[in-house]
């Protein structure tokens, strides 16, 4: 393999690439590379994977679903962490007369 001529690969298949952030989608590979999922990578790391025939890049209406559901995982995941700081304690009807008492300033 000319390692000049695949760099070259590279550099014009990154060329064609118009945005910063491309989506490209995985394709099997005789190494057990799994075929179907979909990642947002460099223009770069895009370009290479094309190359090297790992992955191919998804089309506009792919990359919009994708970071739609990106999008829609980090909600859940920032709701479930407020969730979590969320805390609540049960008292009994004695335990908060306790407190009640127990934080009024002593007379006298």
């Amino acid at each position: 393999m000319d390692l000049g001529v695949y760099y070259q690969k590279i550099r014009d298949v990154e060329a064609s690439i118009q945005i910063p952030f491309p989506v490209v989608i995985s394709q099997e590979t005789a190494d057990g590379g799994k075929a179907g999922v979909f990642v947002e990578v460099t223009r770069r790391n895009a370009a290479r994977m094309i190359v090297d025939g790992t992955a191919k890049l998804a089309s506009p209406e792919q990359t919009t679903t994708f970071q739609q559901q990106q999008e829609k995982a980090r909600q859940m995941a920032e709701q479930a962490a407020a969730a979590a700081k969320v805390q609540i304690a049960v008292l009994s009807a004695d335990e908060l007369t306790k407190l009640h008492s127990g934080s009024k300033p002593a007379k006298g």
